[in-house]
Formats: C-alpha cells, structure tokens, sequence
C-alpha cells in the first residue's frame, strides 16, 4: 500500500535542500489521518535540524486538492464506540486533534520557509496546515472553506485565530455560513499570500533548485522574490469582498441571535453566492453557529498556542456530544444531508449550554497541550 505522505527532498544547483511533502490520498481528497500527521510532523522535524534542507513545500496528489480536511470517518468510528461517555474516554479522538495541531503550531513556528501550494479544494485540516505556512500560494483552481457548520463540529485547527484576523467581520460570516472563496477573496482576507496559474508548479521547483540559499533567516526573502518573479495570475474582485460592507453591517450585532436572522434572509438574495451562504447557514448545525462565535469571540485576546488548547478542548467535546457524529452521518455516511441537530435551534444555545464545551481549563497542567508554546 502506497504511503499517504510522501516525503521527498529535492537538490539545488548551490547543494542546499528543499523538502517535498505530498498528501497522497487523492481518492480521498488528500484529507488528513494521524498517520499523515506524524509522518509530515517528523519530516519537518528532521529538516529543521538538517542546515542543508533551505525550505520545505507542502501539496496534494491529483488534480482536485490540496487538503480537503481531516480523516472525518475513523473520527465517526469512535464516536459511535464511546457514545455516551465523557470526552476523556475516547483516546482515538484526544490523540487525533492533539497531534493534529502540535502540527499546525509547528508550522506556525516553522524555523524555515514552508510554501504552500494551495491548488484545488482546500477546506478545514487542509486550512489548517495552510494557515502557518511562511508563503501560502493558490491558483486558479482554489477553493477554500471552513464548512464545518455543516458537520457540527467549528473552524478548529487554529481557524478560531484565523477568522478572528480576517478584516471586519468577515471571518465570522465565513465560519457560520462556510461559504467558498477563491484565490482573490483567499488574499483579501488573509488566508494566502501569493496566486500563481496553476501551470507554474514546475517553474517554481526549479526557481527553488536555482536559487544561491544564504541558509539563514534571509531565505524568507529569497522565496518572496521567486514567487514575485513568476507570472501571477489577474484577479478579478471575489464576492467577500465585493459584499464586504453588507457583511460587515449583519454580523457587527452583538446579539447572535439578530445575526442568524439577518444571514438566513440572504437565502433569499438574488445574489447565489449569497443566497448559498444563507441557506448554508439555515441548514447548518445551531451549536456549531454558537461555539464558532464564542470562539471567535475569545481568540481576539489570546495568543496562537492558548487558541489551540483552547480549541481541543471544545474539539473533544463535540466528538463526545452528538452534534458532531450527526453531521458527519448526514454528509459522508448515509449522505442524506438530513442532519437532526440538538438543540435544533440557535436560541435553544443560549446561557448554560456552551459551558461543557470549555470546562477544560487552558492552565490544566494535564491538558495534552501544555508545553505548546512554552
């Protein structure tokens, strides 16, 4: 059976490395195991400590995406076997998200440069180890979204920083409606950096290959400008932010509620990218809608490592409470996109139901994610 994570190193014409990690699950589309996550968590720490190895590239194998999230059906398997008991219980879900974003703070910290070549379908884990990456690149094809409204679970894997950076209210509109973007709308609101035609993968490895590397903090720099040596590609002004003013004026309510009533009316909208991102939201999981605004809400105040062990322990909690598992029944199981949410409505969230989801304290000497960071 062929590895789910290729690990390759290519040469440079000056004897420097640059490190290739491929998502190889393209029938799956590329979405990430625990086993993809220790493969790509011990290559970029061999590198690290290897001074010939100059950069790393991360991409996904097939033609449809980079990363279109996380391994989502061992994570139901185990759900469905602990079923009723506490979040502790299930160590397959503990250790899965736990490794999962040791990982995406890694790259966050990347000593290197890390490129991200962002093609295709990029959507929740993948958006997570997009995030960190020092250069984030997307084409023509990229479509980026942290759908998880639809799932019942929230933009986790450090979406909570992520969306809560994004300009005015933009990031809050795209974690309760899980709208797609591409690459223009990708750059606006801080999820890449750099778009490239697809066509210029193999120029860009060879701009690698030819670059003289100082192997120092300056080769930050040398990627920056390789990339701006390549052709980009027009962009033209994508929907986010062409409906920024009308985005930022629903979601500057305070009150959850009032926004919920004013994002479900845009399923009326004759604009589809709109009128989708209403529908989304009216179909979408209520408890989700509530911890992804308290999420947000938090993250404002926190630092990066504090979001992460702030976000597992809401992660394990939603494999534990029902929301989760539902969702994933519904869209990948018996795909009968017929989820039954509890609580079925978003005022039903209000008060006391949140506190379960964040009873584990960010300071708990015993959180699995303790030393991140320190």
């Amino acid at each position: 059976m062929e590895n789910s994570l290729l690990v390759e190193t290519i040469s440079c014409t000056d004897g420097s490395l640059v490190g290739i990690a491929t998502l190889n699950r393209p029938q799956a589309l590329n979405s990430l195991d625990l086993e993809m996550t220790r493969i790509l968590d011990k290559a970029l720490k061999d590198w690290s400590q290897q001074p010939e190895v100059v950069a790393v590239i991360f991409r996904g194998a097939g033609e449809k995406a980079f990363c279109a999230g996380g391994d989502l059906h061992s994570l139901y398997d185990t759900m469905i076997e602990y079923k009723g008991q506490p979040a502790s219980a299930n160590e397959h879900a503990n250790r899965f998200f736990a490794e999962e974003y040791e990982l995406d703070y890694l790259i966050h910290t990347y000593p290197k440069p890390i490129i991200c070549w962002g093609d295709g379908i990029v959507m929740g884990g993948g958006m997570g180890l997009m995030a960190g990456c020092s250069h984030r690149v997307v084409t023509e094809t990229s479509r980026l979204a942290m759908p998880e409204i639809n799932i019942g679970l929230f933009p986790d894997v450090g979406g909570s920083w992520l969306l809560s950076r994004s300009p005015g209210h933009t990031g809050l509109f795209l974690a309760l409606t899980g709208a797609l973007i591409g690459a223009s709308d990708a750059i606006y609101c801080g999820f890449a950096d750099h778009a490239l035609a697809r066509d210029q993968w193999e120029p860009l490895l060879q701009a690698l290959q030819s670059t003289p590397w100082a192997r120092t903090a300056e080769d930050f720099q040398k990627v920056t400008d390789l990339i701006h040596a390549l052709p980009s590609i027009e962009l033209q002004t994508g929907p986010l932010e062409s409906h920024r003013a009308l985005i930022d004026r629903i979601c500057q309510e305070y009150d959850l509620e009032r926004i919920g009533v004013s994002i479900a009316a845009l399923s009326q909208n004759e604009d589809k990218w709109l009128s989708r991102a209403g529908q989304t939201y009216m179909n979408g999981c209520p408890g989700t809608a509530r911890l992804s605004w308290e999420l947000l809400r938090r993250a404002r105040h926190m630092s990066l490592a504090d979001i992460f062990r702030l976000e597992f322990g809401v992660a394990v909690e939603c494999a534990a409470a029902g929301n989760f598992q539902e969702g994933i029944r519904a869209v990948l199981i018996d795909k009968d996109r017929q989820p039954k949410w509890e609580p079925a409505t978003l005022e039903e969230t209000a008060g006391d139901w949140m506190a379960p989801y964040f009873a584990l304290s960010i300071d708990d000497p015993s959180h699995p994610l303790a030393t991140l960071g320190r």
